[in-house]
């Protein structure tokens, strides 16, 4: 699942989700089978086994291809981390990720942040690592927690990093501080997939926080944040966070976003709504896009449809077989949306 615990279960399918388990891959990994609501109006059973081709087409199709109404999931044992914490910097990332983190069995989940502080800009990382500890009885720290801590103070440190360059370098300065508190904490499975999320919450008029998220292949890491940073600093894109995570290959959907072992940069831009703001926003995106598709990543396509639709065609070259089973499975287009009409219509 996710990294947080906030989404729908039929929502995460549909667009074949991902988080901080880093050896069971995309979602549709873990779907055994599901039933689904087409367009003719039958309920089909659909697996590996029965209608297979629904199977790869649904898992990961934003809902084009009928209502999932039901689902049987694998899952996995709940158990104990300590969570491990360390400072790194961007150019060394791929290599400590791929013999500290992928070369160690018990490491089960991974996760890393990017500073987007203007005093480390886009060169330090902390990455926090969730090794299993069997000597740990589960049965001392498997209550589900409930409600979020410092939800209060932590909004406002949040909101200071949109703000101001100085509430960037504060806001990093506490994440370190507060994950370095962390160090050795025991926390379950179930737990560590509850992150806080409530601080990020935003409400004002006239602007908003909008994620986009890019997949770069491991070798590439470092070559794209380069780039990423001039391109951010030159569209002065009011960027708020990178989190980033790791998915594994993924050759069963197919609009699938991982085309091999990728790292998934999550960002968080707080981004003007007016007209003329959200067409400097797209414009940076745009070319955010064109260097994650250089570095030979994709991007996910949940998110705001700025990428054009060239940039759509390149990351996914699957897709007109996407779209042509999309018309024969439902030739009225009774399941529509958003980025059905974006892309397909131009």
């Amino acid at each position: 699942m996710q990294s947080q615990n906030i989404f729908t279960v039929g929502g995460s399918i549909s667009v074949n989700a991902h988080g901080r388990d880093i050896r069971s891959g995309s979602l549709i990994g873990s779907v055994d089978s599901f039933r689904l609501l087409t367009a003719d109006g039958q309920i089909r059973i659909v697996s590996r086994e029965e209608n297979p081709e629904l199977f790869r087409l649904a898992l990961g199709g934003y809902g084009l291809f009928g209502i999932i109404l039901d689902v049987t999931l694998n899952l996995t044992e709940d158990e104990v981390y300590r969570m491990e914490n360390e400072a790194i910097k961007v150019e060394d990332y791929s290599r400590y990720f791929q013999e500290n983190v992928l070369g160690d069995p018990d490491v089960r989940m991974h996760i890393a942040r990017i500073s987007v502080a203007p005093d480390r800009f886009l060169t330090d990382m902390y990455a926090i690592n969730y090794t299993a500890d069997p000597a740990l009885a589960l049965e001392d720290y498997d209550k589900l927690r409930t409600r979020e801590q410092g939800v209060i103070p932590s909004k406002i440190m949040f909101s200071l990093n949109r703000g101001s360059d100085w509430g960037k370098n504060a806001f990093w300065s506490l994440q370190k501080l507060y994950f370095t508190k962390q160090q050795n904490k025991a926390i379950s499975r179930n737990n560590a997939m509850r992150s806080e999320n409530e601080f990020m919450e935003y409400g004002q008029p006239g602007a908003n926080d909008l994620l986009q998220e890019y997949f770069i292949p491991v070798d590439q890491f470092a070559d794209f944040v380069h780039g990423m940073k001039d391109i951010v600093r030159d569209h002065k894109l009011n960027l708020l966070n990178i989190t980033v995570r790791y998915v594994q290959e993924d050759r069963e959907a197919v609009l699938s976003y991982a085309h091999e072992d990728m790292f998934a940069l999550v960002c968080l831009f707080h981004v003007p709504l007016s007209e003329q703001g959200q067409a400097q926003v797209k414009e940076g995106i745009r070319d955010l896009i064109d260097e994650v598709e250089y570095e030979g990543g994709t991007y996910y396509l949940p998110y705001a449809a700025y990428p054009t639709v060239e940039q759509f065609r390149r990351a996914y070259p699957e897709y007109d077989d996407f779209f042509r089973k999309k018309d024969e499975y439902d030739p009225q287009h009774l399941f529509m949306n958003y980025f059905y009409e974006q892309y397909k219509g131009e």
